[in-house]
């Protein structure tokens, strides 16, 4: 990834701001200054505290809930977002307008106490960098950090108390909201910089981590869909194809594709992931693993059909026209291009070498706490 130089100003210290994500243990700072930097692009330099952690909790919501990422063994923010996920009901890829509708309303007890314990240090810590002759003592008591903060010239923000901790705010200077709107669009790729390598630490064997900090987005499968479609209609001569799920017959016409592994671990649309299935089998499995022993040898059958009549059919022009265009979009590996697409393997060897692919992704995702599904009626 790319480092970033943040833009210089002939007013402000910005080589303190360059310094406040050095010190992180868990994620609160990377999670407090996006919210801040968001609000402040809304037109807000007065933003309570409660505010605040609403959007923390909203960013980190698909992180944890859908991507199941973990943000470091004592981290509030993902136990926060955990237990939100546990009252809520609100489906891991819900909208985000929907999340702070929640976020706003909820006057669950346990989680108005996580939300202030969000509130504990990062307000005040956050801005040390800005603050070289801060003692020890002065973080002991928080009156006395905020009135230390107060006192400062060239903070970020001040902070304005409260006797209800949520109900503080922090106050945006002038100087530094014009800087924050004027480069926006720097100091949220640096603060996604530091999010990612971060959570690459957290999550060292997890694919395709800088997919997945930002809610999940509409995937464009056209061109696996036409590939599918086109198998079908190949297949109808000797035996039609079925949905490995529920044992359907598919209709060209109706496919959803389903990636057998979710797409919210591997992060990614290769063909070798790819099934097609039924729409409402498809919302049935939602975010879960297929159970390995009921459907892979379903899915080895169902691939390497496909694989017989791409390479058996070779004079088919619908076929092949749509097998190039998929393999141009969904195979973007060439080493998973040579072993498992080239002409002339046995069932055996094919079946073999998808489940070498595929089956260290399926394990890994079950270690991360991803459901086992099976199809009921």
């Amino acid at each position: 990834m790319q480092q970033y130089n943040l833009p210089s100003s002939s007013q402000l210290n910005t080589r303190s701001l360059a310094r406040i994500f050095d010190n992180k243990s868990e994620s609160y700072k990377l999670f407090w200054f996006k919210a801040i930097l968001e609000h402040v692009l809304k037109g807000e330099s007065e933003i309570s505290f409660d505010a605040l952690v609403n959007t923390m909790l909203k960013n980190a919501w698909y992180m944890v809930s859908e991507f199941k990422l973990n943000l470091g063994p004592a981290d509030a923010v993902e136990e926060t977002v955990l237990y939100l996920h546990e009252i809520s009901g609100i489906m891991p890829a819900e909208k985000e307008d929907k999340i702070i509708a929640f976020l706003e309303s909820c006057e669950d007890r346990k989680f108005i106490q996580l939300k202030k314990r969000l509130c504990q240090n990062v307000p005040y810590r956050l801005q040390a960098p800005f603050m070289s002759d801060i003692t020890q003592t002065i973080w002991k008591r928080q009156s006395a950090t905020i009135d230390f903060i107060n006192m400062q010239d060239g903070m970020i923000y001040h902070i304005e108390n409260h006797p209800d901790v949520l109900e503080m705010r922090v106050l945006i200077t002038d100087a530094w909201a014009e800087y924050l709107k004027a480069n926006a669009g720097i100091l949220m790729g640096w603060a996604d910089y530091n999010l990612i390598t971060y959570l690459q630490r957290r999550n060292p064997s997890v694919p395709g981590i800088s997919s997945k900090i930002y809610p999940p987005q509409e995937r464009k499968l056209n061109a696996a869909k036409e590939y599918w479609r086109a198998i079908i209609r190949a297949s109808q001569a000797e035996k039609p194809l079925q949905d490995i799920y529920s044992g359907e017959l598919l209709a060209e016409r109706e496919i959803s594709i389903d990636h057998f592994v979710p797409w919210s671990y591997v992060a990614h649309d290769e063909l070798w992931n790819l099934i097609p299935t039924t729409r409402s089998v498809n919302s049935s499995k939602s975010n879960n693993l297929p159970d390995w022993d009921i459907y892979f040898p379903r899915l080895c059958e169902t691939e390497y059909l496909a694989y017989r009549l791409v390479n058996e059919y070779d004079n088919m022009k619908d076929l092949q026209k749509s097998v190039n265009k998929c393999l141009k979009e969904h195979v973007n590996d060439d080493e998973v291009r040579h072993r498992l697409y080239r002409a002339g393997q046995s069932r055996q060897e094919f079946t073999g070498r998808l489940e070498e692919i595929i089956l260290p992704a399926y394990e890994s995702a079950r270690n991360m706490g991803f459901g086992i599904w099976k199809y009921e009626l």
